[in-house]
């Protein structure tokens, strides 16, 4: 998809020092990316409170491997 944005120079040189893109194509490409790996990152936490586990479960044990 073709878009016309305006983008700040300062984030823009920002960006580029944490980014290996070369381009600003990329670099927009990997902020995009990076967004939305955070945000479904945050939707794992709704599910606190949520998750019933085994009465008999035993994280040591499977740590020994038994």
């Amino acid at each position: 998809m073709r878009t016309n944005i305006v983008l700040d120079d300062e984030i823009v040189k920002k960006a580029f020092k944490y980014s290996r893109a070369k381009t600003k194509k990329d670099l927009i490409d990997e902020a995009l990316r990076e967004l939305i790996s955070s945000r479904q990152k945050l939707d794992l936490r709704e599910l606190r409170g949520k998750i019933a586990f085994r009465s008999d479960y035993d994280y040591k044990k499977l740590r020994r491997g038994n």
